[in-house]
């Protein structure tokens, strides 16, 4: 069995933190419970996480204990960089035993093939935040943030982070499917498509929304966040389903 989840948003302030860390704790234990292979953990886990050389932020024990426990039952995890925390070194990998996948994850399992990333960044449009995510990536530009002692840089990225529309009141009523012609992920997969590529199943985050589309012989899956949505999807070796947890 794959496990897919994307978009948890762990540290977003309108939420509690440790009933929000519980909720995932047990979506990962239901995970080893019922035959996980391997868990992808399609970025934004945190709702921003910038990881010194030598220090990590504070919190979330729970969850890189639970995440060391998954590797020691043999269980692969893998954990994209999202754009609220795509500053990662090698805590993750040194200390849990996570694989960190900084863009897409392309691979087959059971005669399907996967195309996987968070999602930013794919598609036409949104010029602005490409430019954005390459400065944000420079390792000039780390190094510069880095120079910034941690209580300042991490509590003025915890707050530029939680102007994201995840945090609005209005979140719902804004998250709608826009059209096939409106949509930037369901035209990346066009796309990618129309170039010739083989792909069964693409799976993103990022949207916020949960998708589940048949773009011609291929699926599109979303798999929307767990603020709102709480959803998730399972490949069975047979067929991958979009559902949503409820503790």
């Amino acid at each position: 069995m794959l496990y897919f989840a994307s978009d948890f948003h762990l540290g977003l302030h309108n939420q509690d933190v440790n009933a929000q860390e519980q909720k995932i704790l047990n979506f990962l234990e239901h995970a080893r419970k019922n035959n996980a292979e391997k868990i992808f953990l399609v970025g934004d886990v945190f709702d921003f996480w910038f990881e010194y050389k030598r220090v990590v932020p504070k919190g979330y024990f729970r969850l890189f204990s639970k995440l060391y426990d998954l590797h020691s039952d043999g269980i692969k995890v893998y954990m994209f960089k999202g754009n609220h925390d795509m500053w990662m070194l090698d805590y993750f990998e040194k200390e849990c035993g996570v694989e960190i996948i900084s863009d897409e994850l392309i691979f087959e399992h059971n005669n399907k093939k996967f195309f996987v990333h968070h999602g930013d960044g794919l598609g036409p449009g949104d010029r602005s935040y490409k430019v954005l995510k390459k400065v944000f990536r420079s390792r000039l530009n780390r190094w510069l943030f880095s120079r910034l002692h941690p209580n300042f840089a991490l509590g003025m990225g915890a707050f530029l982070s939680n102007k994201s529309r995840l945090a609005k009141k209005d979140f719902e009523k804004e998250n709608q499917y826009l059209g096939d012609d409106k949509e930037f992920l369901t035209q990346f997969c066009k796309a990618k498509l129309a170039e010739g590529a083989e792909i069964d199943y693409f799976i993103f985050g990022h949207r916020h929304l949960p998708i589940n589309l048949n773009i011609g012989q291929s699926k599109y899956i979303n798999l929307g966040e767990w603020i709102h949505c709480n959803s998730y999807a399972v490949f069975d070796g047979c067929e991958l389903k979009l559902l949503y947890w409820n503790d």
